[in-house]
């Protein structure tokens, strides 16, 4: 199950960052690192960095873009300060731990590390299910980025833990990967276009509340496929009376 959980670091500038990230990763046993647009790629200071994780940070897949990244995850949790201009369903480290785990039962899962400096833009942060802050000190909150790797991985760990001892488990549930829901907000765009309900020059911020509003309500694949049938119904033409 930890394999399908995996750690997405983007655009990171520091090559040290990714050997400390893998490092941080492997003691928790997750195994599962995508690099997305990386400044530059793993070198012999990310490799010393990483120690006994080099063989982690060998295998980890580089990919262009976030989308390439999640594209087969059904559950999405970005990293993010609380202190965003929209609000977005947010969990605390320990939250984020049991949803990651939970939901790896069933399907691939995603933890999503910004920058090292500014962090996930909004645009990135709106293709996350949830966001997760580390309530750090609020007079000194400075984590390294391996620092928060560690610190979210362990929390996944302890959760991972708590299953193998109670051996419970909950029913599976069919989510929609990150691809085929991109594909609906997309779909939802094309039709409040043509139906006029949002401008062409001006969509961003009403299709930004309803990404809100659909990842906070977490449509499953059946509920999804319904919902985007209604916006193919809505473009079909109409008989003339």
């Amino acid at each position: 199950m930890l394999d399908q959980i995996r750690i997405v670091l983007v655009n990171t500038s520091h090559t040290g960052n990714m050997g400390s990230a893998a490092r941080a990763m492997k003691t928790m046993g997750l195994s599962q690192m995508v690099l997305v647009d990386p400044q530059a790629q793993p070198d012999d200071n990310a490799y010393a960095l990483a120690a006994g994780a080099s063989d982690l940070l060998a295998n980890a897949r580089i990919v262009s873009t976030l989308d390439e990244a999640i594209a087969d995850c059904g559950l999405v949790i970005g990293t993010s300060a609380r202190s965003r201009t929209l609000s977005w369903p947010m969990l605390d480290p320990r939250e984020a731990g049991e949803k990651l785990v939970t939901e790896g039962m069933q399907h691939p899962v995603a933890l999503v590390f910004g920058r090292e400096r500014t962090g996930l833009t909004n645009d990135e942060l709106q293709k996350c299910h949830y966001h997760v802050a580390i309530p750090a000190n609020p007079e000194y909150s400075s984590l390294n980025l391996a620092m928060a790797v560690q610190t979210l991985c362990y929390e996944v760990r302890m959760h991972w833990l708590q299953q193998e001892q109670v051996g419970e488990t909950d029913m599976a549930v069919d989510y929609p990967s990150a691809e085929q829901l991109e594909g609906f907000y997309q779909h939802l765009e094309q039709t409040l276009l043509k139906t006029g309900f949002i401008a062409d020059d001006h969509p961003g911020q009403v299709m930004s509340k309803l990404r809100r509003l659909f990842n906070r309500a977490r449509p499953e694949a059946v509920e999804l496929n319904i919902l985007r049938g209604i916006l193919t119904s809505v473009q079909k033409p109409r008989p003339q009376d």
